[in-house]
């Protein structure tokens, strides 16, 4: 159990800048809260609602509250002033309601909500806590609780879960990949059992949809090819977006469907088979088609809701990502290691590269998996912005797994939703390797699958060293970058220690001279 406390404590979030808040209004008989935003250097929130001291709440939203108003000192004392934003700076409003003897100031803004700043020295002088409010809200809390006097305030910023859901994202990626190279290497070895007895009767139902990459030209084409469409995504969004949305949903309905197929063949499920005008239909197929377009409908109707169409979309994923490494084979080691040093090289370009030539210095990977005007956290980058209206949802390119993190309710008051999220080229480009190292134990009848457990080892480990990275440096990384040398170098040095490099880099072409008889 000892590893499972390190990647606890390696995938701890580290304290959050907290910039998000919540307004509690109340009059003694309903209650209701709203989305501040503060600047945490400057104003200190309690974290609790019970911890928070509660105000009467004074309306001046009449007023910018940029000079001394026409009230007495008597009037707004030890009270929530509620004011609108103008034009002169947020400090120079915080000194005069603090000299009023005011006990907090919201100011009301029909503008992006942003953290307030000032000067250091300025930050010395003001004791009182600052915050940004919608005004739509302050005009929602004057529906709901009226205009006149008995409103209560209390600001306080509950801080979110420390947790990050990274270490939920590596074990599925992990037993993705194991379960897509375990199901590679079983077809395999019922394809070359059939070969051998000559049982001709059974058909595998996805031979004739694999594909396979089997010279250095061919694996070159893939990748240009790859690095043509992520660029063209860059500059035509907008439109391939719909083309992605659209593979998607059919590529992924057709693998949960192979997917639950082979569960249910594996379970000894019957199909029940019937026939209608000389036509043979399958009860079971029937069914699961229905039921897997189903989740694909679903999920593109509803992919922009964000508090949960995330499990559907994860579900879709995985059942891809399993279909393809059971389907997309590599036809040696030479292959490998081409096609990963190749795509490192692509993932290596355009995350850390391609910033220098950007216009707002994001990669074109980031911006192309995450939609356009998306940022992607730095290290000591706390900036949060709150749209003071409702946007409308941007559409985004089905490419990533997501997992939402444990955040406060200030952030879901905020719409301000986070999500872990991974590639799916993180799982599917070393779900090759461990594809082709599965079918190999196979081709060698190695009962201890010594390749396929190592690559798989090396894998869990590359993905640890890419999630600790990760935190460590605040920022994406290109996980193939740690992926690839890990994956590579573990399967070679089983295969040197164990004298087998030359049928293992020779993969296929060694598969044919086997004796096939010894694999039964």
């Amino acid at each position: 159990m000892l590893w499972i406390i390190v990647l606890s404590v390696i995938f701890s979030s580290s304290p959050i800048n907290c910039q998000l808040g919540i307004l509690h209004i109340s009059n003694g008989v309903s209650s209701k809260e709203y989305c501040v935003v503060y600047n945490s250097v400057w104003s200190h929130l309690p974290e609790t609602l019970e911890n928070a001291l509660q105000n009467p709440l004074k309306n001046l939203v009449s007023s910018w509250l940029c000079e001394a108003p026409i009230v007495r000192q008597e009037a707004v004392r030890d009270m929530a002033l509620v004011v609108s934003r103008g034009s002169c700076p947020f400090s120079q409003k915080a000194l005069i309601a603090q000299d009023l003897g005011a006990s907090a100031l919201i100011i009301s803004s029909t503008d992006t909500l942003l953290a307030p700043s000032a000067s250091p020295s300025v930050y010395e002088k003001i004791r009182i806590p600052v915050v940004l409010l919608r005004a739509q809200d302050i005009l929602d809390a004057q529906r709901v609780f009226g205009t006149g006097p008995g409103m209560q305030a209390k600001l306080y910023a509950p801080q979110p879960s420390q947790f990050d859901c990274s270490l939920v994202l590596l074990l599925i990626s992990v037993i993705t990949v194991v379960l897509g190279g375990y199901w590679s290497g079983a077809c395999e070895r019922d394809r070359l059992s059939i070969g051998v007895s000559g049982r001709g009767g059974r058909e595998n139902k996805d031979d004739s949809i694999a594909l396979s990459l089997h010279s250095p030209l061919t694996v070159t084409i893939f990748v240009a090819t790859m690095c043509g469409t992520l660029v063209l995504t860059y500059f035509f969004y907008n439109v391939l977006v719909y083309i992605f949305i659209g593979i998607f949903c059919v590529g992924s309905a057709n693998a949960l469907y192979n997917c639950l197929d082979a569960v249910m063949d594996k379970m000894g499920c019957g199909s029940m088979q019937f026939s209608n005008q000389n036509c043979n239909f399958s009860v079971r197929s029937l069914i699961l088609a229905a039921a897997c377009i189903s989740i694909a409908a679903v999920w593109v109707v509803y992919r922009n809701e964000e508090q949960w169409i995330w499990v559907l979309q994860d579900l879709l994923a995985i059942a891809f990502c399993l279909y393809f490494i059971k389907n997309f084979s590599l036809s040696n080691f030479k292959i490998c290691v081409i096609l990963l040093g190749l795509l490192l090289v692509y993932d290596v370009f355009f995350v850390f590269i391609t910033p220098f030539f950007t216009e707002n210095g994001l990669s074109i990977m980031a911006q192309v998996a995450l939609g356009p005007g998306a940022s992607v956290n730095r290290k000591h980058d706390d900036v949060v912005q709150v749209f003071s209206e409702p946007q409308a949802p941007s559409e985004k390119m089905p490419l990533m797994m997501l997992v939402p993190r444990f955040s406060s309710r200030a952030y879901n008051l905020c719409g301000k939703q986070q999500f872990s999220f991974l590639g799916y080229g993180d799982i599917l480009v070393p779900g090759l390797l461990v594809a082709y190292c599965s079918r190999f134990d196979v081709w060698i009848n190695n009962s201890k699958k010594t390749y396929f457990v190592t690559c798989c080892i090396a894998y869990f480990l590359g993905m640890v060293v890419t999630f600790a990275v990760m935190q460590l440096s605040g920022m994406g990384q290109p996980a193939l970058l740690y992926l690839v040398p890990f994956t590579l170098i573990a399967t070679a040095l089983v295969a040197w220690r164990r004298g087998e490099m030359k049928q293992f880099w020779a993969g296929t072409i060694y598969e044919g001279r086997l004796d096939q008889t010894s694999i039964l």
